[in-house]
C-alpha cells in the first residue's frame, strides 16, 4: 500500500498547481485500501473559478462502494456469497435498502426542489395527458367512424372496451418491465407504441385493422401511468411528494380538455380530408386521431433529454451514475436559485445487496434469436416474481385492500361516466318520440315529395303516380299503406320502414331503401335499380356538439378537485383524502334519482366527478408510497391493471340499463363507493414515510 502506480488517478490526491496534494477536507478517503482499478474509478470532477483556484471544500471523486467493501473483509473475513443462504442475503439487501431510503431522503433535500423537478414535471405531463386523450378518442371518433366502417352496435361496443382491455395489459406488463429494465427505457418504449399505433391507426379503412391498432396504442399507453408516477415520486422529497404528484394528475384532465376541444374544432368539419378512388377515404374525424398523438409525441421527444431514476440506479448497484445524475439535479436548481458555489457534498450512497442472478450470454453461444429468447424469459419471470412479491405476507393485505378500493372505484368511476351521455341521449330520445307527427289515412297523388320528412308516422295512406325525388326520409314509418305507380330517386333514410306496405309497379333508383326496410310488404311488379353503395345500417343522428360540451365540462369539473387535494394531501393524509372522497361521491350518486332532464344530468355529472377526483390522486400517491423501490411500478401496474378491467365491467354493466332503469346503476356506484372508502380507511397512513 505504500506504493503507488503514477499514470493512475488516485481518489486520495487532487491535482492542484501542477502537484498532487494529499487533502485534508474530511471526506472518505480510500486510506489503506488498494487501489480501484482503472474501470471501478469515477471521474474526477473539479469545480474552478475565474482564477482556476479550486473551491474549498470541492468533492473530487466518487469513492466507490467497494472501497467500504474490501475494509470491511480485511477486518473479518466474510463468507463467499454463494455458499450463504438467500435469506441471509435477502435480510441483508432489506438492511440496505432502510439504510439507502433514509440516506436518499436527505440526499433529495439537499438537492432541493426547482428548475429541474419542474422540467421533468412538465414532461412527464404530458405522458400523462395522452394518457388522459387515450380514453375519449374512440367515443368522439365513433359517430363518424361507424358510417366509414360500417359499424353494428356490436362493432361500436368492441371498439370502446378494446383501448381499455388494451391499457389493462399494457400496465401490467410494463409496469413489470419497468421495475427490471428502467423507469424512463419502459416510457419511452410505452410511448413509442401508443404513437404509432395511434398514427397509423388513422389511415387503416378497414374495421379488424383499426381495431387492432387501437388495442396495440392502448397496451403502450397503459404503460405511461404507473411509470409516470413511480420515476416522478422518485425525484421529490417527502415534503412535497404528496402536493406535487396531486399537481401532476392535472394533466389527465387537460388531456380531457384536449381531446374534447379538438374533436369539436375538427370533426364537424368533414371536408378536411381527402379520397384516393372509391376505396380510400381519409375524414375529418382520422385528422383528429392524428392530432391527438401530439402530446405522446411530444413527450416522448422531450423525455430524450431527461435522465433515470438514480433511486433505480442504485437499486441495481449503478452507485456512480446515480451519483452523477443527483450531482446534475442538485447543480441544475442551485444555479436557477442563484446559487452556483453550493457544492454537493454527497461522497457516498449506499447501495444495497445485489441478489438476483444475471444471466449474460457470449456473443459465440447460439444464434441471436436464442440468445434474446433467453434474456426475454429470464426478465418475464423476475417480473413475474415481482409480481408474485407484491401478495407475500409482508404486502399482502395492503394489496388486497387497495385491489379492492382500485376496483370499486373504477366500477362505479368509469361506469357512470359512460352512463352519463348514454342517459342524456336517452332522454334526448324521449323528448324527440313525444314530437311525432302522425298522419292518418292521407290521400296523395300526383305530388312531388322534394323535401325531407322526419319524425312522422303514416297509417292507412294511400300514394298514386307520386315522385319522390331528391330528398330524405328521417325516422319516418309507413304502416299498411298503399303506393301505387310512384317513383323514388336520389332518397336517403334513417330509421325509415314501411310496415305491411303493399307496393305496385312503383320504381326505385339510385335509393337507399333496402330490402331490410320493407317489412311484411307485398311488392307487385316494382324495380329496384342501381342502389346506393355504402353500409346498409341505419345510424342514430348524434348531436356532437352535445357529447363534446358534455365531455369537456366533466374534464373541467375536475379542475377544484385537483387543487383542493394538491393543498391539502400532505396536511391532511392520503387515509382521510381518499375515504372521504369516496363517500362524498357516493351521496352525489344519490342525487341523481333527481336527474330528470339534460342540465340535471350534465350538473349532477360535473358535481360527481370533481368530488371524486380527490380520490384518484390520493390513491395515486399512496400506491406509489407503500411499495419498495423494485416493487413499486410492478404493484402500480397491477392495481393500475385491475381498475381498467373495473372500468370495462363498468361500461358494459351501467350502459344495459339506460333506458330500463336508473335505481341499479345508482345503488351499485354508490354503493361500492361506500364500501371502498371505509376500507380505505384502514390503509396505513404514509405522508410521514420515507419511499423504501
Amino acid at each position: 500500500d505504500g506504493y503507488r502506480n503514477t499514470n493512475q488517478v488516485s481518489d486520495d490526491y487532487r491535482y492542484q498547481d501542477g502537484n498532487y496534494d494529499a487533502p485534508n477536507d474530511g471526506y472518505y478517503r480510500g486510506g489503506n485500501e488498494p487501489a480501484q482499478e482503472e474501470d471501478a474509478q469515477s471521474d474526477v470532477t473539479e469545480g474552478h473559478d475565474e482564477d482556476d483556484e479550486v473551491y474549498e471544500g470541492e468533492y473530487q471523486g466518487i469513492p466507490h462502494p467497494d472501497d467500504i467493501k474490501e475494509k470491511q473483509k480485511k477486518r473479518a473475513p466474510a463468507v463467499d456469497d454463494e455458499y450463504r443462504d438467500r435469506a441471509d442475503l435477502m435480510a441483508e439487501r432489506m438492511e440496505d435498502e432502510e439504510q439507502l431510503a433514509h440516506q436518499y431522503e436527505n440526499i433529495i433535500e439537499e438537492c432541493g426542489h426547482g428548475r429541474f423537478q419542474w422540467t421533468l414535471f412538465f414532461v412527464l405531463g404530458l405522458a400523462l395527458m395522452a394518457d388522459g386523450v387515450e380514453v375519449f378518442v374512440v367515443g368522439f371518433v365513433l359517430p363518424s367512424a361507424e358510417k366509414d366502417m360500417c359499424l353494428s352496435s356490436s362493432n361500436k361496443g368492441m371498439l370502446g372496451l378494446i383501448v381499455y382491455l388494451g391499457m389493462m395489459v399494457g400496465a401490467v406488463l410494463l409496469g413489470g418491465l419497468a421495475d427490471k429494465l428502467g423507469r424512463k427505457q419502459c416510457l419511452i418504449i410505452s410511448l413509442a407504441i401508443n404513437a404509432a399505433f395511434a398514427f397509423l391507426s388513422s389511415f387503416v379503412q378497414g374495421y379488424g385493422f383499426f381495431l387492432f391498432c387501437r388495442l396495440i396504442s392502448g397496451l403502450g399507453i397503459g404503460g405511461t401511468l404507473p411509470i409516470v408516477f413511480a420515476y416522478f415520486s422518485e425525484f421529490l422529497s417527502r415534503e412535497k411528494r404528496g402536493e406535487h404528484l396531486s399537481w401532476l394528475c392535472m394533466f389527465w384532465m387537460i388531456g380531457g380538455i384536449y381531446a374534447s376541444a379538438m374533436a369539436w374544432s375538427i370533426i364537424p368539419h368533414y371536408g378536411w380530408g381527402f379520397s384516393m378512388g372509391t376505396k380510400y377515404h381519409f375524414h375529418s374525424w382520422r385528422v383528429f386521431v392524428l392530432v391527438c398523438a401530439l402530446p405522446c409525441i411530444a413527450s416522448l421527444v422531450a423525455l430524450k433529454f431527461m435522465p433515470e431514476s438514480p433511486r433505480f440506479l442504485l437499486e441495481i448497484g449503478k452507485h456512480d451514475e446515480a451519483w452523477m445524475i443527483l450531482k446534475q439535479v442538485h447543480d441544475t436548481n442551485m444555479r436557477a436559485k442563484g446559487e452556483p458555489e453550493r457544492v454537493f457534498t454527497v461522497s457516498y450512497i449506499k447501495t444495497p445487496k445485489q441478489v438476483d442472478e444475471f444471466i449474460e450470454i457470449q456473443s459465440s453461444t447460439g444464434t441471436w434469436y436464442q440468445r434474446w429468447l433467453v434474456r426475454i424469459t429470464t426478465t418475464l419471470k423476475q417480473v413475474w416474481d415481482n409480481v408474485l412479491y407484491c401478495l407475500t405476507a409482508q404486502y399482502r393485505m395492503n394489496t388486497l385492500m387497495l385491489a379492492v378500493v382500485w376496483f370499486t372505484m373504477a366500477l362505479s368511476y368509469y361506469g357512470l361516466i359512460v352512463w352519463f351521455p348514454d342517459m342524456i341521449r336517452y332522454l334526448q330520445d324521449e323528448a324527440y318520440e313525444s314530437r311525432v307527427k302522425i298522419f292518418d289515412e292521407e290521400e296523395v297523388s300526383h305530388f312531388t315529395f322534394n323535401f325531407t320528412l322526419e319524425n312522422q308516422i303514416h297509417r292507412n295512406g294511400e300514394y298514386r303516380n307520386d315522385k319522390f325525388i331528391g330528398m330524405k326520409f328521417k325516422e319516418v314509418r309507413f304502416e299498411d299503406s298503399l303506393f301505387e305507380d310512384c317513383y323514388f330517386e336520389d332518397v336517403r333514410s334513417s330509421e325509415t320502414f314501411f310496415e305491411n306496405c303493399t307496393i305496385i309497379s312503383t320504381v326505385f333508383y339510385n335509393t337507399d331503401l333496402y330490402e331490410h326496410k320493407f317489412i311484411n310488404c307485398r311488392l307487385i311488379n316494382s324495380t329496384f335499380m342501381k342502389e346506393k353503395e355504402g353500409c346498409h345500417i341505419d345510424f342514430e343522428e348524434d348531436n356532437d356538439f352535445l357529447i363534446y360540451l358534455v365531455s369537456f365540462l366533466g374534464s373541467l369539473s375536475v379542475l377544484p378537485g385537483n387543487i383542493i387535494s394538491a393543498l391539502l394531501m400532505d396536511k391532511i393524509g392520503r387515509i382521510k383524502m381518499i375515504g372521504g372522497s369516496m363517500l362524498i361521491s357516493a351521496v352525489c350518486c344519490f342525487f341523481l334519482f333527481f336527474g330528470n332532464s339534460e342540465s340535471a344530468m350534465i350538473g349532477w355529472q360535473c358535481l360527481f366527478c370533481g368530488a371524486s377526483i380527490a380520490a384518484w390522486n390520493a390513491l395515486d400517491v399512496i400506491t406509489v408510497e407503500l411499495y419498495p423501490t423494485d416493487k413499486r411500478a410492478t404493484a402500480f401496474g397491477i392495481l393500475n391493471g385491475l381498475c381498467k378491467f373495473g372500468a370495462i365491467l363498468g361500461n358494459s354493466i351501467f350502459s344495459s340499463f339506460v333506458g330500463i332503469t336508473k335505481v341499479v346503476p345508482i345503488l351499485l356506484a354508490s354503493s361500492a363507493l361506500v364500501g371502498g372508502g371505509l376500507l380505505a380507511l384502514r390503509l396505513p397512513e404514509t405522508r410521514e414515510q420515507v419511499l423504501m
